[in-house]
């Protein structure tokens, strides 16, 4: 299935583990955030792109259909993610 990345830039706090992990994909800016670049993902980055998904501490990368741009992998909960705010520890 064909995919690509978006980064939701308010919420990104520029950690940078998404780039250690898909660099063929994104680069970091001056201030160490993520630029993606456009278009589909090639099919062999599809394991690595989910992993800097699931890695991003504060949800801000995300894997959209192209052809919907929903969402077409939901790898965790907010409410875990919710929780750990609520405690301080997000």
């Amino acid at each position: 299935m064909a995919v690509s990345l978006h980064v939701d830039r308010i919420h990104c706090e520029g950690y940078g583990m998404c780039a250690e992990l898909l660099p063929e994909a994104i680069e970091l800016d001056d201030w160490g955030y993520p630029m993606i670049r456009d278009g589909v993902l090639p099919e062999h980055l599809g394991a690595l792109a989910e992993r800097a998904v699931e890695v991003c501490p504060v949800l801000a990368l995300r894997l959209v259909s192209p052809e919907r741009m929903r969402p077409t992998l939901q790898s965790r909960s907010l409410a875990p993610h919710t929780a750990l705010r609520s405690q301080g520890g997000g």
